[in-house]
């Protein structure tokens, strides 16, 4: 859980870093107003990473250590994509009255039925993760060396390795919350990006903790029949849960409209609620069932996710905002 944490924070810096540099103000790929919003690079990124870390090479990093693999995939990965910023950016469309711009987003943004960019980042991880491996198989065969002797030096596999590992961690835990506060408490009161970025890393582990505790859902079905075991529900909840909070928040930012609850209620979508959120884990569950043998599950999978999320933001936030006349 450490680990997690420790690539939380990182992750909530990488999204923000690739929210700024693909933006209006550098890049200018990226806006809020279209439909590549500014999750996209992140969620692009981090699904591609998952092909490589969570597909690929999973076996080979579990082999080192299996916390080091939980780390890297539910813990820098699935919190640097993020499910619930792009649930929000398409109800900010439907509010703002772009209805086709908001059903772009759900063909283009995120659906893994029409062939683009996230979804499809996964495939192209994999893939290349496939051919690196290849020429890694290749090189060994023609020196003679192998992995597993050296890599052996540095797994992670007696009680004394973990208990060292750990109390780094710790400390590293520690330190990082320190720094955060420290620099929130300085930057609070200006309220400027700075403020919900310090915000965001000091509130994002829980959000990876409480997703890595209902990733234990997945694979259980409902009931005691455990019906629908197909479904990855703990993944569900986390995304669904996440989307609703974040329409929650954006109903309240519309109706108290000041400094504070804009801070506030920004560093915690961007940290706690894009942490909780995951697209990565999402295209990667949706991939696994796409190759299988009953591939309409994905499908069938994606849409239940898209539509209760969208469906409840609408009721959280699209009908407030359209009755009290939020500006």
């Amino acid at each position: 859980m450490q680990l997690c944490a420790l690539k939380t924070k990182k992750q909530v810096l990488t999204r923000y870093v690739l929210q700024k540099l693909f933006g209006p103000r550098v890049a200018g790929l990226t806006n809020d107003k279209n439909i590549l919003y500014l999750d996209l690079p992140s969620n692009m990124v981090g699904s591609f990473l998952m092909g490589w870390w969570g597909i690929v090479f999973k076996a080979d990093i579990s082999s080192v250590s299996d916390y080091l693999a939980i780390g890297l995939t539910t813990g820098y990965l699935g919190s640097l994509t993020t499910f619930s910023g792009w649930n929000q950016k398409m109800l900010d469309l439907i509010v703002d009255g772009h209805w086709v711009l908001a059903v772009l987003g759900f063909l283009v943004g995120e659906n893994p039925y029409c062939l683009f960019l996230a979804a499809y980042s996964i495939i192209f991880g994999i893939e290349t993760a496939k051919g690196f491996r290849w020429l890694l198989t290749r090189r060994n065969a023609c020196t003679g060396s192998g992995t597993p002797s050296s890599s052996s030096n540095w797994r992670v596999d007696s009680f004394k390795r973990h208990l060292a590992v750990m109390g780094v961690l710790i400390l590293m835990l520690g330190l990082l919350w320190g720094v955060c506060g420290a620099l929130l408490r300085e930057e609070f009161s200006s309220g400027n990006s700075g403020a919900q970025l310090w915000l965001a890393c000091f509130v994002g582990p829980p959000g990876v903790w409480i997703r890595w505790f209902l990733a234990r859902l997945n694979g259980r079905g409902l009931g005691r029949a455990g019906s629908f075991k197909w479904v990855p529900f703990g993944t569900l909840a986390a995304n669904v849960s996440a989307a609703c909070i974040m329409a929650a928040l954006s109903t309240v930012k519309k109706a108290v409209n000041s400094q504070t609850s804009d801070t506030v209620a920004s560093g915690i979508q961007l940290g706690f609620l894009g942490c909780l959120s995951t697209v990565s884990t999402f295209t990667a569950e949706f991939n696994a069932m796409r190759e299988s043998e009953r591939p309409w599950r994905a499908y069938a999978y994606a849409l239940i996710t898209i539509c209760i999320s969208f469906g409840l933001g609408i009721l959280i936030y699209s009908v407030p905002v359209w009755t009290k006349g939020y500006g």
